[in-house]
């Protein structure tokens, strides 16, 4: 009886859970960010309202950010446990408080109550018949019981967007487990990190001696003849000043558009013949169908012409496909240079500062492939290679054109062998 009475305990205390959570109310728990406001309602408490806390959100704000501007878990809550930040509860931060588990939403980016929805019936939790402790479970997705409550948001969508985008590719990076991903899963300890290569043999150009870099393979192996060193910072600044002044000269990008719009007519030119191509066959076809159509209403037997009619429904589909294919894009940004040497200088900028510097490192690092470095008499003559693709994309405005605001081109649909970039020497 004991028993019995214990399990229709469990079901109807579930019950009423349910019926708060239904009526957009919490069910239970306070995650950080929120207070129980308790309100009169007929001369009754009312139970389950909740409300934002002021301080607790803007610091959930500023985890997200510096998440997705490249900081790591880690270096958060040692930056909030540094400025004296209180954590959940009032206990310090950790990394596991801010990152979690995606799967069982746990973790400050994972609650999807920052974004105004409340999920319920997520976990479910039980006794572990060997140790007696309570152990949680993951219930199906189709259990779960979601409910909008748009007062409680804290985060925009653009942001959380951003930060499940950051999580997943982070997931992949890591989850094969290897060593060789976990190293590439590591943030570099500075700008150019794994980035310097020897022009004599491509061996990395590694930390040999304080902050002077020499080719692995000479120093370590004996196997390369380059045994220039050079300055980190000296690398470095020569890079940086080569981002801001060579790789967008006027002229150079100048050339580039002559050439874009010769390629880009080209393209627009095969693709309008092909646009002609399949509307003209689609006529064809639809006079063939209504030929066989004609044709069985006149009394010729359906079913010998039965093949040939599915292989024109078939063709008619394909080519009505190939027709309502949209134009190719074709502004391309008449001040695309300014505005390059313009966000380099500020992501240069941003290295001088703490808590921008991880994103600017970040940003910087994709302009370029790699840096090679040849010996030239008693110095070392470095050449930078980049993308060309994502040198523009980052100079490109982000949406739209400030002067027409027309969408910008996505320089990757036409960037081919004839745009491969050239390498630049410092």
């Amino acid at each position: 009886m004991n028993a019995i009475f214990l399990k229709d305990l469990a079901d109807k205390t579930r019950r009423g859970l349910r019926g708060r959570i239904e009526l957009g109310r919490s069910g239970g728990g306070l995650c950080y960010g929120y207070r129980v406001l308790r309100t009169l309602s007929g001369g009754a408490p009312s139970t389950g309202e909740r409300e934002v806390v002021a301080e607790e959100s803007s610091t959930i704000l500023r985890i997200f950010r510096d998440y997705c501007a490249g900081i790591s878990p880690k270096a958060i809550a040692k930056q909030l446990n540094a400025q004296g930040v209180a954590g959940p509860a009032g206990a310090t931060w950790s990394p596991s408080t801010i990152y979690g588990n995606h799967e069982r939403g746990t973790g400050i980016l994972n609650n999807e109550m920052y974004v105004g929805r409340m999920v319920w019936n997520r976990l479910r939790y039980m006794k572990d018949p060997d140790t007696g402790r309570r152990v949680s479970r993951l219930n199906p997705s189709e259990e779960w019981i979601t409910r909008a409550v748009p007062h409680l948001r804290i985060v925009d969508d653009d942001l959380w967007n951003q930060a499940k985008a950051r999580q997943k590719e982070m997931r992949r990076i890591t989850n094969r487990g290897d060593r060789t991903t976990f190293r590439a899963a590591r943030r570099p300890k500075f700008i150019f990190s794994g980035l310097a290569k020897c022009g004599e043999c491509g061996g990395g150009y590694v930390v040999y001696w304080r902050d002077r870099l020499a080719c692995f393979s000479a120093r370590s192996r004996g196997t390369c003849t380059n045994r220039r060193t050079i300055g980190r910072q000296e690398l470095e600044e020569r890079v940086l000043s080569a981002l801001r002044d060579k790789l967008m000269r006027r002229d150079l990008f100048e050339e580039f558009c002559r050439e874009y719009v010769r390629e880009l007519n080209r393209l627009r030119m095969e693709h309008r013949a092909k646009l002609s191509q399949a509307k003209y066959a689609l006529t064809v076809v639809e006079r063939e169908i209504q030929q066989l159509i004609r044709a069985i209403k006149e009394g010729l037997p359906a079913l010998s012409i039965k093949s040939e009619l599915l292989a024109l429904e078939a063709r008619r589909e394909e080519l009505t496909t190939q027709a309502d294919v949209a134009e190719l894009p074709q502004l391309l940004h008449p001040r695309m240079s300014d505005i390059y040497r313009d966000r380099v200088a500020k992501m240069s900028e941003a290295l001088q500062d703490e808590s921008g510097r991880a994103g600017a490192v970040q940003a910087i690092r994709e302009l370029i492939k790699s840096i090679r470095l040849d010996p030239d008499g008693d110095r070392l003559k470095i050449t930078l290679v980049g993308e060309l693709a994502g040198m523009l994309n980052a100079a490109r405005d982000s949406k739209r054109s400030p002067e027409t605001g027309d969408l910008l081109v996505q320089i990757q649909l036409v960037a081919g062998a004839g745009f491969e970039p050239a390498t630049f020497g410092l």
